[in-house]
C-alpha cells in the first residue's frame, strides 16, 4: 500500500523542521511538504490526504474556517496546537477534525496519531476529550465566513468604510453584517454591543490571535 501524503500548514520554520525530521523514515507516512497558510497548501499541495494543522497562522485566518476548507478539500485533518485557548480547542473538537495534538508533546505522539488516523478513524485524546467538555457556557455563534471576515477586520479598530474597501464590497453592507454579528452574539447570551465587547468575542473564537502569544 502507498504510504499517505502528509503535509504540514505551520508557519514556524523550527516545528516545519521537527515534523518533517518525524515523518521521514516512516514507511507508511510520506511528507509531501509544509505550508504557511492554507491557500498555499491547496495550490501546492492539493494531494495531500493528511494535513496537519497549526490553529493559530501569521495570516490571521481563522481556525475553524480553515478546518472546514481542508475537510470540504477532502483531507482528514489534525489539529496541531500550544493549546493556549480552551474555547478554541473544544470549538476545533467540535468540527471533523480526526484528533488534537498540543505541541508540547513528544514528536511520536504526533507521528502515532497520524498513523492511527490513516484509516480515517478519530483518535481521541485527553486533550481532546477535556477541550469538548470544558467552557459548556460558551456557545458557538455559528457566524458565516463573511461575517468572520467582517468581524475579524472591524474588531481590530477598523472604521466600517476602511473594512468595506478591503473587503470589497459597500459600507452599508458592512454595518448589517456588524449588526447580524451582534445579533447572533446576544442570542447566545454573550454580549457584543460594544467594539470591545466584539474584540473579546474575536478573540475568544479565534478570528484574532491572543494578545502577545505566539501559535
Amino acid at each position: 500500500m502507498d504510504p499517505q501524503l502528509v503535509a504540514l500548514v505551520d508557519d514556524h520554520e523550527v516545528i516545519a523542521l521537527a515534523v518533517r525530521e518525524a515523518i521521514t523514515g516512516v514507511t507508511d507516512l510520506r511528507f509531501d511538504g509544509v505550508s504557511p497558510t492554507v491557500d498555499h497548501l491547496l495550490e501546492h499541495h492539493p494531494d495531500a490526504g493528511m494535513i496537519v494543522l497549526d490553529l493559530r497562522l501569521a495570516d490571521g485566518s481563522s481556525p475553524i474556517g480553515n478546518v472546514e476548507r481542508l475537510v470540504e478539500h477532502g483531507a482528514a485533518v489534525i489539529a496541531y496546537t500550544s493549546g493556549e485557548s480552551p474555547y478554541l480547542m473544544r470549538l476545533v473538537a467540535t468540527t471533523d477534525i480526526l484528533g488534537i495534538v498540543r505541541k508540547s508533546d513528544p514528536l511520536g505522539v504526533l507521528v502515532d496519531t497520524l498513523r492511527r488516523a490513516a484509516d480515517g478513524s478519530a483518535v481521541m485524546s485527553t486533550e481532546w476529550a477535556a477541550a469538548i467538555d470544558s467552557d459548556p457556557g460558551l456557545d458557538d455563534a455559528a457566524l458565516s465566513v463573511q461575517e468572520q471576515q467582517v468581524l475579524r477586520l472591524f474588531a481590530t479598530g477598523l472604521k466600517s468604510q476602511s473594512v468595506a474597501a478591503a473587503m470589497g464590497i459597500a459600507v452599508p453592507t458592512v454595518d448589517d453584517y456588524v449588526r447580524r454579528i451582534r445579533s447572533k452574539y446576544a442570542r447566545i447570551g454573550r454580549s457584543a454591543s460594544t467594539k470591545i465587547d466584539l474584540y473579546k468575542r474575536a478573540i475568544e473564537d479565534g478570528f484574532l490571535p491572543l494578545p502577545d502569544s505566539g501559535s
